[in-house]
C-alpha cells in the first residue's frame, strides 16, 4: 500500500516539475524573453504566492515539484523575509531572505566546485 502512495506522489512531483519546465519552454519558444528574464519570473511568482499565503497549500499537493525549482527558492525568500520583518522590523525584511535560503546556496557552491574538479571544465 505504501508504495502505490509513493508511486503517486512521485507522478504528481514529476507531472508538476514536468508542467512548470514546460511552461518555461513555451516562454522561450514563443516570445522573445530570454532564459534569464523567464528565471526572474519563476522567481517573482514564487515571491507573490508566498506573499499572498497560497504557496503553502500549493506545496501540500505538489511537493518537490513546486519546491525545488526557482519557484521554491522564491517563495523562501519570502517566507525569510516576512519572518524576519516580524521578529526584528523593517532590517529584518532585507535579511530574512538570505539567512533562510543560505543553506542551499552554499549547498549549491561546493557541490558546483566539486564538479568542476572531477569534470575540469573548459571555457570555449
Amino acid at each position: 500500500m505504501q508504495i502505490l502512495q509513493n508511486i503517486g506522489t512521485y507522478a504528481i512531483v514529476f507531472t508538476v516539475g514536468g508542467v512548470l519546465c514546460a511552461i518555461a519552454e513555451l516562454l522561450i519558444i514563443r516570445t522573445k524573453l530570454t532564459p534569464a528574464r523567464i528565471l526572474v519570473i519563476f522567481l517573482i511568482v514564487g515571491i507573490i504566492l508566498e506573499g499572498i499565503g497560497v504557496y503553502k497549500y500549493i506545496l501540500d499537493v505538489c511537493q518537490a515539484g513546486i519546491s525545488v525549482p526557482i519557484v521554491g527558492f522564491g517563495a523562501a525568500l519570502a517566507k525569510g523575509s516576512i519572518e524576519m520583518a516580524r521578529s526584528v522590523g523593517f532590517v529584518g525584511a532585507f535579511a530574512g531572505g538570505l539567512v533562510r535560503t543560505a543553506y542551499g546556496v552554499g549547498v549549491a557552491i561546493v557541490m558546483s566546485y566539486l564538479v568542476t574538479l572531477v569534470f575540469s571544465p573548459r571555457a570555449k
